[in-house]
């Protein structure tokens, strides 16, 4: 192998691994969806960018060099589909600020950390059984957890703005009726809600003011996220306006059937609790409780029986 080759492997290596850094941070960090609004504001009010990239660590430039270098490669290699579903999982999880590619390079460096430390098993002679059960474990391991934390972190936020959506709808509708537009009625939201929902009306409100029709930021308000009761609430509100009906009673109408929904939704959440609190039950609580309770008289029993 030629030096040349080495070198642009190890380069190519180097960037994919602060790439995955790069994600790893940003993955388990806090708000991601609250940082991405939060550039948008501070945008009109960046410096000049050469002076900004002096002010920056030398570390994190040297890593945002090579993840610019290597990118365009990862793009290339990588499928186009996994791409599409990576960045809509990203989308609904609320991750704007992560790129796919910096996921998928994520997902195959601990997918290469959790080979090395099978092959490191290796050298402790297991079993062929343990072998091949750590080797085939460590890197899907690898592989699949930054997709299990998104696929987390999205089912938590489509269940916040499930349970938010009611009572947002409720103060639209009351904004509405008090004489206010729809557009001014979003930002009351925004600025009375801290949620995943008031950030994504907050997103549509700056889509609106960048341009873009009310039918269009809505329609992506709806692309953004994978809540059936939200997609559902768009498609009414985009048909009325279609229509020329008025904005405040269809509002009222989907606060209140939004309301019901949720109701039913926690009536189901409590009659599942019954199930799922029966295996604790009997697998912590009731060994102690016959413990207690037979303890004292198991010499006795004990006894009976010799």
């Amino acid at each position: 192998m030629t030096p040349v080759v080495i070198a642009a492997v190890l380069l190519a290596s180097t960037g994919a691994v602060l790439i995955a850094y790069g994600a790893y941070d940003r993955l388990f960090a806090g708000n991601a969806a609250a940082r991405y609004l939060a550039s948008l504001d501070d945008a009109d009010l960046a410096e000049d960018e050469f002076i900004a990239r002096l002010r920056e660590p030398f570390w994190h430039r040297a890593k945002t060099s090579l993840r610019d270098a290597v990118m365009p490669l990862l793009q290339r290699v990588t499928p186009q589909g996994v791409i599409t579903k990576t960045r809509r999982d990203l989308a609904v999880a609320g991750m704007n600020d992560i790129a796919p590619e910096e996921l998928v390079s994520l997902q195959l460096v601990l997918a290469g950390v959790g080979l090395l430390l099978g092959l490191g098993f290796l050298t402790t002679h297991p079993s062929p059984g343990q072998a091949l059960l750590v080797l085939l474990f460590l890197p899907t391991a690898g592989l699949i957890t930054p997709m299990a934390v998104v696929k987390r972190k999205a089912k938590e936020r489509s269940e916040s703005i499930f349970k938010d959506l009611p009572d947002c709808l409720d103060l639209m509708a009351i904004s509405v009726e008090a004489g206010v537009g729809f557009e001014a009625a979003l930002d009351v939201v925004c600025k009375n809600f801290d949620s995943p929902l008031a950030l994504e009306f907050r997103r549509t409100l700056k889509e609106m003011e960048l341009g873009a029709a009310r039918r269009e930021a809505l329609v992506n308000l709806r692309a953004r996220n994978d809540v059936p009761e939200l997609s559902n609430f768009i498609t009414a509100l985009v048909q009325a306006d279609a229509l020329g009906m008025p904005v405040g009673r269809v509002l009222h109408t989907q606060a209140i059937e939004l309301r019901n929904r949720r109701r039913q939704w926690a009536r189901e959440k409590a009659a599942k609790l019954p199930v799922k609190i029966l295996f604790p039950l009997v697998l912590f609580i009731f060994p102690a409780i016959l413990v207690v309770i037979l303890g004292p008289a198991a010499d006795a029993i004990l006894k009976g029986f010799s």
